[in-house]
């Protein structure tokens, strides 16, 4: 099964790529986690792609791209994959189709998620990050982040710079113009599922599989 998820930065689509990825046994591709790598390892790309994030810009195009034509190569896609945080824009989405032809990639499935602005910044604002081993947890959630309950190490969540509400909006912003016409570009091409993202997680997730069944 081939998945493409969608949806505003800090609609939920990590977490159920995740839940999706177990269920399926199929490859869990983040653009976010393989750019926050890039970045943690400080090369040349995620230093560059560092001061476009903390300003709350994309990316360039075709260096997503390249990254995720690569990703796809290097695994069993044509077993299945769910691919999260691509496309984001129309030229990403010519990208995306010539990596499908390439690859012989058919029919995957598009998953939309949706949810109200303000709640996406509420969400996002209160998310910290362990710096030891990237796990990301909300104080929505969790109140007590002294102890990272995936590592244990001590004192290690922070906030990032791109969960500032500031920087957050300006995500949104620029999701609005730059995204919303990715789904007319692909929604007479393939399968679209229209969901609420706003519903708890396992309403979410229950949701998904009975519209991909």
């Amino acid at each position: 099964m081939q998945i493409i998820l969608f949806g505003a930065p800090g609609v939920g689509k990590g977490t159920q790529a995740k839940i999706l990825s177990k269920k399926y046994k199929i490859q869990h591709i983040s653009t976010g986690d393989i750019l926050r790598d890039s970045i943690k390892k400080e090369t040349e790309f995620g230093l560059m792609a560092k001061q476009l994030m903390d300003k709350g810009d994309l990316v360039p195009d075709n260096l997503i791209g390249d990254l995720v034509k690569e990703f796809l190569k290097s695994i069993d896609y044509k077993k299945g994959f769910i691919l999260d945080g691509f496309p984001r824009t129309l030229e990403q989405c010519n990208l995306l189709d010539n990596i499908f032809a390439e690859l012989q990639i058919e029919n995957p499935h598009f998953i939309i998620l949706e949810s109200d602005t303000d709640l996406i910044v509420h969400r996002l604002t209160a998310r910290r990050q362990c710096t030891n081993c990237n796990t990301i947890i909300s104080l929505n959630h969790v109140k007590d982040i002294s102890t990272c309950p995936s590592c244990c190490a001590i004192d290690t969540f922070v906030k990032r710079e791109d969960d500032d509400e500031d920087v957050v909006r300006k995500r949104l912003e620029i999701y609005r113009k730059t995204t919303y016409p990715v789904i007319d570009y692909y929604r007479d091409k393939y399968n679209f599922i229209f969901l609420n993202a706003a519903e708890p997680v396992d309403k979410v997730t229950q949701n998904i599989i009975e519209r991909l069944n």
